[in-house]
């Protein structure tokens, strides 16, 4: 992973959210984390192959609904056929779902998957899955994620195979949730335009699952800002909410084609860095202080994930507690970015 976030321009840019609406209820397919049993049958055999951006036609059923829809291999590093044996996959439904349906208001949506057939990468998806709720427990203001047994089944009815995975949240309705709105900011922004309280939090989270694969405030080359973070804010011009996303690469995971980003000095993504902004550090020792309170609640976690071996649950458990000794330490705060 190159760090091409190393050196960016500032640049100030004005967003062009709408004017956001009072908060909204999460829609019906975030608003548990009971996880849901998923049947995706389609070109399946083909997809895998062929991981072109075409659109292939397929169905859903879910609780006995079936659902029209397009699958689509999407990512970076986990579409290639040499990294993973299965594509994430974007699910977008073609026609509208039926009211009171678990899908029901939802379009187009991540689908989180298996990338190789081991049990060991069953655990890797649980893992990922146990990084958005860590981000729950600190913030409304995050990507909820459901997790699924998903069934795929291939042209013809032939069963493919039954992996988990999870579904990730569509990022307007993370804003609407919390009475905002998507902005939209071209390719970077300048670490001025963001809300502090929300710059910190994602320092000290990406610090707590040893996460380097992200930018705040600038995509890669020919992008929309950010790198595996979504912007948003209540009005046209207000300070920028950041969201993070994509914790695949992080030290938590600990996926075996995760390596350390360029320019960081580091021998392993399971070591940490803290790379959130110095402007912000006061907010985010207030975050940490908060955290350290808190850590039973966090370090629980992982014992609450279905299908997470008890195994997995103590490694996981015990890299959060390396964490929480950073920040009684104070090491945490040792390094920030201007």
């Amino acid at each position: 992973m190159k760090s091409w976030f190393a050196a960016l321009p500032l640049a100030f840019a004005v967003p062009t959210a709408a004017f956001a609406k009072p908060p909204s209820p999460p829609t019906p397919l975030f608003a548990s984390d009971a996880p849901i049993r998923v049947t995706i049958q389609g070109p399946i055999a083909s997809l895998v192959s062929n991981r072109g951006e075409t659109p292939r036609p397929g169905n859903m059923t879910v609780d006995g609904v079936t659902y029209p829809i397009t699958l689509t291999p999407r990512g970076i590093t986990r579409k290639m056929g040499d990294i993973c044996d299965f594509p994430p996959l974007r699910v977008q439904l073609t026609a509208p779902a039926p009211a009171g349906s678990l899908f029901q208001h939802q379009k187009r949506l991540k689908l989180v998957t298996h990338c190789k057939r081991s049990a060991d990468f069953q655990q890797k998806v649980l893992l990922e899955y146990s990084a958005y709720r860590l981000f729950n427990l600190i913030t409304p203001m995050s990507f909820r994620a459901r997790l699924a047994t998903v069934d795929y089944v291939d042209t013809g009815g032939r069963p493919y195979i039954s992996r988990v995975g999870f579904f990730l949240e569509d990022f307007d309705d993370v804003a609407k949730r919390n009475g905002m709105a998507q902005a939209r900011v071209g390719s970077n922004i300048a670490p001025q335009r963001l809300e502090p309280n929300s710059g910190a939090r994602f320092g000290v989270f990406e610090y707590m699952i040893s996460n380097y694969d992200w930018s705040m405030r600038a995509g890669p080359a020919g992008t929309e800002c950010c790198h595996n973070a979504r912007l948003m804010s209540a009005a046209p011009g207000d300070l920028l909410t950041t969201v993070p996303y994509d914790f695949d690469y992080s030290g938590l995971v600990d996926a075996p084609y995760s390596v350390p980003p360029e320019g960081i000095p580091i021998d392993s993504v399971r070591q940490r860095t803290y790379r959130g902004y110095c402007s912000h550090l006061s907010q985010a020792r207030a975050v940490a202080a908060d955290l350290s309170s808190r850590r039973a609640e966090f370090l629980g976690l992982f014992a609450t994930i279905p299908g997470m071996d008890p195994g997995t649950q103590a490694k996981a458990a015990g890299y959060l507690r390396g964490f929480f000794a950073d920040l009684d330490s104070g090491r945490i705060f040792k390094t920030c970015v201007n």
